[in-house]
């Protein structure tokens, strides 16, 4: 059981906390420094979640769901909740339970399970209850070279064939103009064209599409045509079931031209990626409100007219960089973050979500589409072109099925329930606030905060999401509650499956308190190190953002101190006596790597790629994370297994390959003595089978990380000294500089850099910590 605890930390909760066991008070828990907070996987799959086909019992006070943790009194048919203390009767058709009987929701190992909720349940009629099909409408950017247009046909043409039949399918195209297909009249290619200078709403797009309300009302006296369920004419029209366009679509693609608007030389093409948007989501907002559907935006260059425009359309005028945006030099930047912020609303209350595929060499402005992406829960990929493999297996991920489906699913609604003196500052990650506040909301709030529900409307496998909790006690009190040892966290998330069923799955997990005043060391026992590194990134990630003039670095520098004052063990002013708790050991490491990371480090950087490197650090799984922020080496030699290398510039060998993870690349490094063989031909002669193997393992290791990872990372194979060696450089502690360069073995390398490196680093952070 130990074995298989460590290698999956999130258990069947899918939760992970920075502190397991919590102070009592608000002053304890500042003095933590670490923020109380809880990395949760709303859905993600674990063999052991039972699936209960039926609804859950509710508290009648705070609506809490019936768990392992409330106390119940079988013989008078009673539950207490947990979170309030109400009395609650079970209903009739509880009545048979007993200590020896009871439903699954009480088994003490099952905190987690997952109701199905049915919305007309028909008792005698299992398929009486209709499905909703996923529907995508792709939107496509036709303003790119013959060469792109090209690799995007094709991987249209295969994800569409990867539906499943009975998805409804929509297609718009966009240059100078936006484009809608009208796919369900066959008989010949039939086009509607919007303007694409000009903001248009979706009162507009109707209008023109022939959807709107003088469109709509049906004769007097004459019931209202359903189809598939849904009630709406847009359906036969713009958006029918794959099997039944796959054909039209094909032949559309095949007939479909680059943007035939000329460009004068010396400017950019014009590409309205913002009306093509407002018109996707306009048509959706129409036909389908409140069911599952996704636009998924094909993108190849920056939007150069109507609203959302990032820059102009005069060539000499670059895409703003970090430096503009700090100076305010961006004079589109905040104009198209407020277009694509009121385009994220209609979004979330349409229940929709936008996917964002980016292939550009320049930025495309996912800096300021990202909140119109995050607030929905897409997925968002940049690569370099349509052709790059990141893109290309990106894409096919998404519509694959089986062991690599990535488990799409569709309008979430994740509430939480806590223990009373527990309140909730907010959500950082792919949601939305539905500012509904309840009594456990804080007054204090980070990312999406002030509600205990938020609206998911794209959520999958592998989404996380950061909660921040504070606490409302700000000494002892001697109330009955304060007796609990425990403190109690419930999760409920709502959502549709991709089979358009709808699922419900509680979790419920309880916690020590502790009294810290008295002693730390239960504190320091129950410290995740991993999960609290994250949680300072996406906690400085999003301060970087929302702040002015906020230094990350001097930020977690201080934090940093803090902790190892309050938690380490030395004398006052006597840095050699400074010694920190293995359960704090690796936490200095991650925040050194944190600290140079493209997340704090944005020179070198475009804001399109440090809004996409943000985005992801704020939804992928804990371990996931771990490796963006402190990527991990391992070291592949003629005389021992592959193993984990340290992150260090001394872990570099001319007899050795090094394979470096950093999430958004892998890197395969050889050695210089390695590359020297491999270019002489050496691994194609039968008397060296050893060194073909050598050169084999690590290619083979990194396809097993690639083929479990989206967005699929970038595959890097270099030598050392060759030009891209800079990728797994400028990743390693710089142990050794061209400052110390003499007192180094004939091999290894050198960094030229003048960072510090992690040995001066923990010298100063021993000194400062110790200072009385």
């Amino acid at each position: 059981m130990s074995e298989l605890a460590n290698t999956d930390p999130e258990g069947i909760d899918g939760v992970r906390m920075s502190w397991n066991a919590w102070p009592r008070t608000k002053v304890e828990a500042s003095k933590c420094v670490i923020p109380l907070a809880a990395c949760i996987s709303p859905i993600r799959s674990h063999p052991e979640i039972p699936a209960l086909p039926y609804a859950p019992l509710r508290c009648k006070t705070c609506s809490a769901a019936l768990n392992a943790f409330a106390r119940v009194d079988y013989t008078a048919k009673i539950w207490i909740c947990p979170f309030c203390y109400q009395r609650n009767h079970f209903p009739p058709h509880y009545a048979m339970i007993s200590e020896t009987n009871f439903p699954y929701e009480l088994y003490p190992q099952y905190t987690t399970v997952e109701y199905t909720l049915q919305s007309n349940p028909d008792p005698h009629n299992a398929a009486s209850i209709p499905l909703s099909p996923p529907v995508f409408v792709f939107v496509l950017d036709t303003c790119m070279i013959e060469e792109e247009m090209g690799f995007v046909k094709s991987a249209l043409k295969q994800a569409i064939g990867l539906l499943p039949e009975h998805a409804l399918v929509g297609f718009v195209s966009f240059g100078t103009q936006t484009q809608v297909y009208e796919l369900g009249f066959s008989d010949m290619s039939k086009v509607y064209v919007f303007r694409g200078s000009k903001e248009i709403s979706k009162e507009q797009v109707l209008e023109q599409l022939g959807l709107g309300v003088s469109a709509r009302r049906p004769a007097a006296g004459y019931p209202k045509p359903l189809q598939n369920g849904f009630q709406s004419t847009g359906l036969n029209r713009f958006l029918l079931p794959a099997s039944e366009c796959e054909y039209t679509l094909n032949s559309l693609l095949d007939e479909l031209q680059t943007d035939q608007w000329p460009v004068p030389p010396g400017h950019r093409g014009s590409r309205c990626t913002g009306v093509a948007l407002s018109v996707a989501a306009g048509l959706l907002g129409s036909c389908l409100p409140g069911t599952g559907a996704r636009i998924v935006a094909l993108v190849g260059g920056p939007c150069t007219e109507g609203p959302g425009t990032i820059v102009s359309k005069d060539l000499s005028e670059p895409v703003r960089s970090h430096k503009d945006l700090d100076k305010d030099a961006a004079p589109y930047f905040k104009k198209a973050v407020k277009f694509y912020d009121n385009l994220a609303k209609q979004l979330v209350s349409q229940g929709h979500v936008l996917d964002l595929f980016a292939s550009a060499l320049d930025q495309v402005g996912v800096a300021e589409m990202k909140v119109a992406v995050e607030k929905t829960g897409g997925l968002v990929v940049l690569a370099e072109s349509f052709g790059h493999s990141v893109f290309k297996d990106s894409f096919r991920r998404m519509f694959e099925d089986g062991e690599q489906s990535l488990g799409l699913c569709f309008n979430g609604m994740l509430e939480i329930n806590c223990s009373k003196d527990i309140k909730i500052q907010g959500i950082i990650g792919p949601c939305t606030s539905m500012e509904k506040k309840g009594p456990n909301a804080a007054d204090t709030v980070i990312g999406e905060g002030n509600t205990s529900t938020w609206k998911l409307c794209g959520l999958d496998k592998s989404t996380c999401l950061t909660v921040y909790f504070d606490l409302s006690l700000s000494e002892k009190s001697n109330a009955p509650g304060a007796v609990n040892q425990q403190l109690y966290l419930q999760f409920l998330t709502s959502y549709q499956n991709p089979e358009g069923k709808t699922l419900l799955r509680v979790t419920t997990v309880t916690r020590r308190w502790v009294d810290s005043a008295v002693s730390s060391e239960e504190l320091v026992q129950n410290f995740d190190q991993e999960t609290a590194a994250v949680i300072m990134a996406r906690l400085a990630s999003l301060k970087m953002e929302t702040e002015e003039g906020f230094d990350a670095t001097r930020w977690l520098d201080r934090n940093l101190i803090r902790v190892c004052s309050k938690f380490g063990e030395y004398r006052k002013d006597d840095a050699t006596s400074f010694m920190l708790n293995p359960c704090f050991s690796l936490f200095p490491q991650f925040m050194f790597n944190l600290r140079r990371s493209q997340f704090v480090q944005v020179f070198n950087n475009s804001p399109d790629e440090t809004a996409y490197f943000r985005m992801l650090l704020n939804r992928e799984n804990i371990t996931n994370a771990a490796v963006m922020i402190q990527p991990s080496l391992i070291s592949y030699s003629f005389n021992s297994l592959p193993q984990p290398a340290l992150l260090d510039v001394a872990s570099i060998a001319a007899d050795r390959i090094l394979l470096l993870d950093s999430y958004f690349s892998l890197v395969i490094f050889h050695g210089m003595t390695i590359a020297q063989w491999r270019n002489m031909g050496y691994h194609n002669q039968p008397e060296h089978q050893a060194f073909a193997q050598l050169l084999q393992a690590p290619q083979v290791d990194a396809q097993m990380i690639i083929q479990d990872r989206f967005p699929v990372p970038r595959l890097v194979v270099c030598d050392q000294h060759g030009s891209q060696a800079r990728f797994l450089l400028a990743k390693l502690n710089p142990s050794a500089t061209y400052n110390n360069a003499n007192d180094i073995a004939a091999g290894t390398d050198v960094i030229f850099t003048d960072d510090v490196s992690l040995q001066v680093f923990f010298e100063h952070l021993q000194r400062l910590a110790v200072q009385s």
